[in-house]
């Protein structure tokens, strides 16, 4: 209830009640309404231009954006560090590895190949920070397709490796008769004097004279294609097969110690120094075979001679004297 209030009349000489007049009322209701709207207005842009002033839960958050930042910057450093360990890796692959193994190099546009079609990051726009995320997002994808890309060719390089091992053991590499037990190198790959008709006939191998039964070693690995003696003139004889073109080919052979079909490596023993066939005393002779065509053997003895050896093999090969068959 609200307090009743008198005023002193003094030409009456009596006190007065004070009667409130409600248009006066009103104006002191929408007066004090205006004031506290106007204080809350006031309080409202304080608040607002006023930053420091923040709630824990705001400050928790802020802190967790921060920290966000730092760790993304940080994946980008990494990424960096990867990226420049890859680029390296590339040039090696493309320069070192696949020119080795005669391969073509990977095109850069597949390596730096991108993603087209849909937007796979629209689900991260929209924020703050988008910009930031989605370019991460980006890298580290892109750094992932060139990893897979680049471990594909490592997987390619070690297969052509694994080729390359093959061919270089396939080849035949060795003299097939030791140096210690030769008695000389009798004749050479060209034209040589014919034993039986004594007129110039070219020679298709190198004549290695030895001791009966000397042992002859694979010059290479591959498989035994042919251990007979029905071809013309070259008596008991040993072709091996080794892949890539290369054909083998042992003469005059007293014996061979292989079978047909037989998978032999460079320096097993295939057989042994004879005389049969069209042969005037006992010798080895030794062709090689590349892709259907004879030629010279002298080109691979680089598996078991030293320099001063193989000159003078060399020189002894090129004597325009006579051959053994």
């Amino acid at each position: 209830m609200s307090k009743v209030k008198y005023y002193y009349d003094s030409e009456t000489l009596s006190y007065q009640k004070i009667e409130r007049k409600k248009g006066r009322r009103i104006g002191i209701a929408l007066l004090s309404l205006l004031a506290s709207f106007l204080a809350g207005f006031i309080l409202l842009v304080i608040y607002l231009n006023l930053p420091q002033i923040e709630t824990p839960k705001e400050k928790a958050l802020q802190r967790e954006l921060e920290n966000m930042q730092l760790q993304y910057g940080i994946l980008n450093r990494k990424m960096d560090q990867v990226q420049d360990v890859l680029v390296n890796i590339e040039d090696r692959d493309d320069n070192i590895y696949r020119l080795y193994f005669e391969s073509n190099p990977i095109p850069d546009e597949q390596r730096r190949a991108g993603f087209g079609g849909i937007n796979r990051y629209r689900n991260l726009e929209g924020y703050d920070n988008s910009s930031l995320i989605v370019e991460t997002n980006k890298r580290m994808d892109i750094l992932t397709k060139q990893i897979v890309v680049q471990s594909k060719s490592l997987d390619e390089i070690t297969v052509l490796a694994k080729e390359k091992g093959k061919l270089l053991s396939s080849i035949p590499a060795i003299q097939p008769v030791k140096n210690e037990n030769l008695k000389r190198i009798a004749s050479g790959f060209g034209w040589r004097n014919d034993p039986f008709t004594k007129v110039k006939k070219f020679h298709y191998g190198m004549d290695f004279t030895a001791p009966r039964g000397t042992p002859v070693y694979a010059t290479g690995d591959g498989r035994i294609d042919r251990a007979d003696n029905r071809s013309t003139g070259y008596g008991n004889h040993i072709r091996i097969d080794h892949g890539y073109g290369y054909t083998s080919l042992y003469a005059h052979l007293y014996k061979y110690n292989v079978r047909v079909g037989q998978k032999v490596s460079r320096g097993d023993v295939i057989g042994f120094v004879g005389s049969t066939g069209r042969s005037e005393a006992p010798h080895l002779h030794y062709e090689i075979w590349k892709d259907q065509d004879r030629i010279n053997p002298i080109n691979f003895y680089y598996g078991n001679l030293s320099p001063e050896e193989f000159d003078q093999i060399l020189q002894q090969a090129q004597q325009e004297n006579q051959s053994l068959d």
